[in-house]
């Protein structure tokens, strides 16, 4: 097995013009907060899906953003993500194997480690696998032993952490309900997601929570606009209302509760104090997040 070392300044250590290839909101919210401690701007970026906006908020909608091999053209080294929705990373890293350039990638979250680094049936792991925390390396440790792990510092988390504690507020105490796409429907022909509503909604009166408490719905960014339009029409007699705040932070921070199934936002609402509830119902696989304090919803089935 590989030592696990840990670098603060691992992103300021990349070696100059590295390439950076990200698809999904989480690695890349966690991989451009890093490269902005920098204060470098060599990077090669090649960022496509919810990515681009992550990347444009934080260096302007001005960066070039290359294809992947464009990226790597040149480059002494790749940086990824390992989002599922997409081939982007998993190409990348590919054309970085075949290239002799060494590669990283960042693990953003603590479910499907292994799945992450597959597509087709082709299985291809960088030479490097960062990490934020002890229980991602934990897992990282029990998938992949021969591999170079890397714990690293979580600047986003911060961040958000930091913008919450500063955000004011007025409003009444809300509770966020974080969406999140599903992969499944759990053998009941209806959307994992949608089930997991359901059942949130159905548990409500057990949760000892406020009367005509309103309920603020964020979709995922990876969601399509008006995914719950209709969803929220048949479910009108609630106080719902479609949360559009310009970050998870500022959502968070006027929100006392906060439910969802196995997203980053609930993780980051246990470490802004918030009360936190899981709402995958009893049929669904069990919760994989390895945070303490989450409140199972599932749990009041007996």
């Amino acid at each position: 097995m590989h030592e696990n070392r840990f670098v603060s300044d691992a992103f300021a250590a990349l070696p100059l013009n590295t390439a950076v290839v990200c698809h999904d909101a989480g690695a890349a919210n966690v991989i451009v907060a890093g490269l902005r401690q920098t204060s470098r701007h060599d990077w090669r970026a090649c960022m496509h899906g919810p990515a681009a906006l992550v990347w444009e908020r934080a260096f302007g909608s001005s960066a070039p953003f290359l294809t992947p091999k464009e990226a790597l053209f040149g480059a002494q080294s790749l940086l990824s993500g390992t989002g599922w929705a997409s081939d982007l990373e998993h190409n990348a890293r590919v054309l970085a194997l075949k290239a002799e350039i060494s590669s990283a990638a960042l693990l953003d979250h603590w479910v499907n480690y292994p799945m992450r680094f597959e597509r087709a049936g082709e299985i291809v792991l960088p030479d490097e696998i960062w990490v934020t925390d002890g229980y991602a390396l934990d897992s990282a440790r029990q998938c992949f032993p021969d591999r170079l792990l890397r714990t690293v510092d979580n600047w986003y988390m911060r961040g958000q952490l930091s913008e919450i504690s500063t955000v004011c507020d007025e409003v009444e105490p809300e509770l966020l309900y974080l969406a999140e796409p599903a992969r499944s429907d759990w053998g009941r022909g209806i959307q994992g997601d949608f089930q997991a509503l359901e059942y949130f909604v159905s548990k409500l009166p057990q949760l000892g929570l406020p009367q005509g408490l309103r309920i603020r719905l964020r979709p995922h960014p990876s969601d399509v606009p008006g995914k719950y339009d209709a969803w929220m029409r048949a479910h009108s007699q609630l106080p719902l209302v479609l949360d559009s705040s310009p970050s998870i932070a500022i959502a968070l921070a006027r929100a006392k509760w906060v439910a969802g199934c196995e997203s980053f936002g609930l993780t980051l609402a246990l470490a802004a104090g918030r009360q936190v509830f899981c709402t995958l119902p009893p049929w669904a696989p069990r919760c994989r997040l390895p945070q303490t304090g989450l409140i199972h919803l599932a749990a009041l089935d007996g």
